[in-house]
């Protein structure tokens, strides 16, 4: 793996679960450009590994898992700054990657953290975690994907409150809203790698494509998200996993129904 400043990448190649640690504790992990570029770097090279079915994000140690954008780097930036879209690019980098990725949430997931945890397919949250969208606090807005990626996990009225009074949530409510899939008291990063590697255990070309049908039918008619079912089914009936893993299943199966009959 490439050598990262701002972040810790290791891969469990025998569960096939990789993890990526934001690692900037001393600022809470906030996020700034360099660490946005590295970590773009790190899922482009993650992505193209044959040992990796799922992705688990998370920030150093227990306080933050990203507290927000760097806000002395944003201070400084003018508005033509804002249309190269860093964090935007970032956040759809995480969407696009082809495996499923799981968000541990240790702590602080604010503005461009929260919108990096909803970037990501599952979000399991320690009980203390806090998050929230404060960005109109700071006299911005929620700019990569914070909109509409939040609206499509909770809904528009609790998108649109979350947003305008800049609340800040602890980790029940996020479970209560929808906003995360899990709560845990204990080790919040164990227990995301044992959802991903739950993931991982599946069909690798099922699991991505399963990842493209759900992601890019989000928005499409019904026809297209049929279409996108029907052309992924295609693919998956002629793939070498499908027919050594229901060639398994059969077996299984069938040796079971024998001892049965025997006994």
């Amino acid at each position: 793996m490439t050598a990262y400043s701002f972040i810790l990448v290791e891969v469990d190649a025998e569960r096939g679960v990789a993890t990526l640690t934001m690692n900037r504790p001393e600022v809470r992990n906030a996020l700034h450009l360099p660490m946005n570029l590295e970590i773009r770097g790190a899922l482009e090279e993650l992505a193209g590994r044959g040992d990796v079915r799922a992705l688990v994000l998370t920030g150093a140690g227990h306080k933050s898992f990203v507290s927000g954008a760097d806000i002395a780097e944003l201070r400084g930036r003018s508005g033509p700054d804002a249309l190269a879209q860093h964090n935007a690019k970032l956040c759809d980098a995480i969407d696009a990657f082809p495996y499923p990725t799981v968000a541990a949430i240790n702590g602080y997931a604010l503005g461009g953290g929260c919108e990096i945890a909803l970037a990501c397919d599952l979000r399991v949250a320690s009980s203390s975690a806090k998050l929230g969208q404060p960005e109109v606090s700071l006299g911005i807005l929620p700019a990569a994907g914070g909109t509409w990626r939040l609206q499509r996990t909770v809904g528009l009225p609790k998108a649109k409150e979350l947003i305008f009074t800049a609340a800040l949530i602890g980790a029940e409510e996020a479970l209560a809203i929808g906003l995360v899939n899990r709560v845990t008291t204990g080790d919040v990063v164990a227990e995301a790698q044992a959802l991903a590697a739950r993931c991982a255990q599946q069909s690798g070309m099922a699991l991505r494509l399963a990842k493209i049908a759900i992601n890019e039918g989000r928005e499409a008619s019904r026809a297209t998200s049929r279409a996108l079912e029907a052309l992924g089914q295609t693919v998956l009936y002629d793939d070498d996993e499908k027919m050594t893993r229901m060639t398994h299943f059969l077996d299984r199966r069938g040796r079971k129904n024998k001892g049965a009959s025997d006994g």
